[in-house]
């Protein structure tokens, strides 16, 4: 093998922003909800870490401000559910902070999504008062 022959290289992966509608939006959202109001959402983590992974795939693609905080929980709520051993405890205090981080949200957002939202953030406080028991 020829020593100056160039090594080859692989194409870096270009960053480029994934689009999502408005219908996956909603789906997502309606997803969650139906997640986190079914009851399988209790002791189920890999589940949870599914819709985690798709909530943070959207989140990372939104051009909206304000959204850092919830991607930093919504990152380390899927540290402590890969955990198998992570206290209840420290799982609610992420699921009530979140809760409250979507209810800003909510407050904020306009048309079709305030509602949904809203409801979103009082499912997320329930769950985190459900663990902390």
């Amino acid at each position: 093998m020829d020593s100056t022959a160039a090594t080859p290289q692989t194409p870096a992966t270009p960053a480029v922003p994934m689009a999502v509608s408005d219908q996956q939006n909603t789906a997502l959202l309606d997803d969650t909800l139906t997640f986190l109001t079914s009851s399988k959402a209790v002791n189920s983590g890999p589940e949870g870490r599914t819709e985690i992974d798709r909530w943070l795939a959207v989140l990372g693609a939104s051009e909206r401000t304000g959204l850092a905080k919830i991607k930093q929980e919504l990152a380390q709520l899927n540290d402590l559910l890969s955990n198998t051993k992570t206290p209840a405890h420290d799982i609610a205090e992420v699921l009530a902070s979140l809760g409250a981080e979507t209810a800003k949200v909510a407050d904020e957002a306009g048309g079709d999504y305030s509602a949904p939202l809203a409801n979103l953030s009082k499912q997320l406080i329930r769950a985190a008062s459900t663990l902390s028991k």
